[in-house]
């Protein structure tokens, strides 16, 4: 147990949150995280705000469970007036704030004028920003890059945050490193650019009354700990996905709360009603085990459980007697 926990019972869900991240944190991967943290503000994928306009099933693009709040959700677009509508249905929905996209550099995001690229174009940006403030009555947040290509002075950023903060942007999560937009795919863009917290950290000296959280690198509780000295908040993303059972102390170390004896069986059990559920609605329970399985690690017979989970949960006729198995085999080896 890390012995510097932060003791307060009052720290704003932003202190500790995990990133979106497109084909990972569906509702089935924030509900596992809802087990192991009750306080850290979770994301949705993102959702691009013109598919939010043309979608003949919007209950599929926007729908979460009740445990999942507080919740985020992420929206890509740098159409204004698309922007403020699916804030608007963000709102009614029950989202707690809502999170705009100026981050990802992927080639097809590029395509539609929106993510990363959208820091070369400030007042596209701040005009979204205005408009989705006026539509809505919860928080708009700002996820961005230092710079993207030859847009990458400290003055610029600073320029940029500004420019935003202007048009009503409650916080800002800054991705510690520049993005590439050719040249680098996305998942070279999260690792070639070099990580550069002074930066950040420069802009929040500059900036001390904004609200900025440092993503990035940020990989251990620890890691967290040393972020929050200096920044408002702390972004988790990768490492929360792939290696989910290492957050356990979330709530104890980074918000204060009562410590929760936590085990992988434990965590398997408590998601087993939300699988019945999604069963019974049509669902397939490999939907949820592929996200169970970054559980199963570090521990005897890791590889055998994980290759029984993942083979047995993609038949057609998989049920959550399988989970049950998986939970009663590591609860009999003491996890």
């Amino acid at each position: 147990m890390i012995s510097n926990s932060l003791k307060t019972n009052d720290i704003a869900n932003y202190r500790l949150s995990i990133a979106p991240m497109m084909d990972c944190t569906d509702r089935h991967f924030r509900v596992l995280m809802r087990q192991i943290t009750k306080q850290s503000l979770l994301y949705t994928e993102m959702i691009v705000a013109q598919a939010l306009h043309y979608s003949k099933n919007r209950n599929k693009l926007l729908d979460f469970d009740e445990i999942e709040h507080p919740i985020s959700i992420q929206l890509g677009g740098d159409n204004p007036y698309l922007l403020a509508e699916a804030a608007q249905m963000a709102e009614d929905w029950g989202y707690d704030e809502i999170n705009l996209n100026v981050g990802c550099p992927s080639p097809k995001v590029k395509s539609g004028n929106f993510g990363a690229c959208l820091m070369g174009q400030p007042k596209i940006v701040a005009n979204c920003i205005e408009k989705m403030r006026r539509s809505c009555n919860i928080p708009i947040t700002v996820k961005h890059r230092l710079g993207i290509d030859n847009l990458d002075t400290d003055d610029y950023l600073i320029k940029f945050v500004d420019t935003c903060s202007f048009a009503g942007a409650d916080r800002f999560v800054v991705h510690a490193r520049k993005a590439w937009l050719n040249g680098l795919n996305p998942k070279e863009n999260r690792t070639i650019p070099p990580l550069q917290y002074e930066r950040v950290e420069k802009l929040k000296n500059n900036r001390p009354k904004l609200i900025i959280e440092l993503n990035g690198g940020i990989n251990t509780i620890n890691d967290c700990i040393k972020t929050l000295k200096v920044f408002d908040g702390a972004m988790v993303g990768r490492a929360a996905y792939s290696h989910p059972f290492i957050w356990r102390e979330i709530d104890s170390v980074i918000f204060g709360k009562q410590e929760e004896n936590l085990s992988r069986s434990k965590i398997i059990i408590k998601i087993i009603p939300f699988a019945q559920k999604h069963l019974e609605n049509g669902g397939r329970l490999w939907q949820i085990s592929k996200h169970i399985i970054n559980l199963i690690e570090n521990i005897p017979n890791a590889k055998i459980l994980r290759q029984e989970l993942s083979e047995k949960s993609q038949t057609q006729k998989a049920d959550i007697s399988i989970l049950k198995k998986i939970a009663q085999q590591l609860k009999d080896a003491g996890q």
